[in-house]
């Protein structure tokens, strides 16, 4: 599975590692991706998105579906 934040295509930057005796071997740094149960264009969908669009708010996590039935159960009562 491709390691890409959804939201912001954010991929995994590749560089070397650089021993003490100055040997060199090929590595990559991942994106911290997390799954998350998100609103997109008003449906909830599980996506895939990296930490920092989640703590800015540019992910709108949905509302569980049992959530809003009790909720509207409480109100009603």
């Amino acid at each position: 599975m491709a390691q890409i934040c959804d939201i912001c295509g954010k991929g995994p930057r590749f560089g070397n590692n650089i021993s003490h005796a100055n040997n060199v071997t090929k590595r990559r740094w991942n994106v911290n991706l997390r799954p998350v149960k998100a609103q997109v264009k008003g449906v909830s969908k599980r996506i895939r998105a990296c930490t920092s669009c989640i703590r800015s708010g540019k992910v709108t996590k949905a509302v569980p579906r049992n959530y809003v039935a009790t909720k509207a159960a409480a109100k009603a009562s």
